[in-house]
């Protein structure tokens, strides 16, 4: 099985078009040694956001050489897609058909006390020294993937306590993943911070009729 953290820097938040894509890819989840790394950039068809600008850095001006954010795809032995938030990144690359694993989602299932959970509260957290330095070229993707695996790392060690016994492999931590990214309160609506097995069953019935509902609300609702 093979598993790619993966990250990308984009147009913006308007309907991203890619402009920088970076990948790990990792050898086993016993160790998560690196076998190779990837990074590129790539001309969208768009203007960058002005807010995207501040976060990467990249300017429109220098892609101007760089092939179409169209080319870009993941390589073919790609079966789980590791990322922070990696809905977002999924997205961006035009959602294939990959198994994803959220190290967010995982991190505030370990760490719900935690007043933060972005990737680099997540370095803080658990590398306070070296965590200046680590974070030091934020948002540029390649940095931002090799942070995620010091992240996972922590992570597998922390789900390998609780289970008594070491993760099996990348299946069961999406499975993990998966279950961790079902909500425990509602984050929206008049209820907004409720637990979720204690709303009004009128409600739940209301949410549930609703098409465009996030699918793992679903679950958590017909849980």
């Amino acid at each position: 099985m093979t598993a790619y953290i993966f990250d990308s820097e984009t147009t913006g938040l308007n309907e991203p078009q890619l402009v920088e894509a970076a990948w790990l890819k990792l050898e086993s989840i016993a160790g998560l040694a690196v076998l190779n790394d990837y990074l590129e950039r790539f001309k969208p068809s768009k203007a960058i956001e002005l807010g995207a600008l501040a976060t990467s850095h990249i300017l429109d001006e220098e892609l101007i050489d760089c092939p179409s954010h169209t080319e870009f795809s993941m390589p073919e032995d790609t079966q789980y897609l590791v990322g922070h938030n990696v809905d977002y990144d999924w997205g961006v690359i035009g959602r294939p058909d990959l198994k994803r694993i959220c190290t967010a989602a995982l991190s505030r299932r370990l760490w719900p006390e935690a007043d933060s959970h972005s990737q680099s509260a997540m370095i803080y957290l658990h590398y306070r020294e070296q965590a200046a330095g680590l974070l030091r070229n934020a948002h540029a993707a390649l940095d931002d993937v090799k942070n995620c695996r010091l992240l996972l790392a922590k992570i597998v060690d922390a789900l390998a306590e609780k289970l008594g016994r070491p993760v099996r492999d990348w299946e069961e931590l999406w499975e993990l993943s998966e279950d961790a990214r079902i909500p425990t309160v509602i984050s929206f609506g008049k209820h907004k911070g409720m637990q979720i097995s204690k709303l009004p069953s009128d409600y739940k019935r209301w949410l549930l009729s609703q098409a465009e509902l996030d699918p793992f609300v679903r679950k958590a609702l017909s849980r």
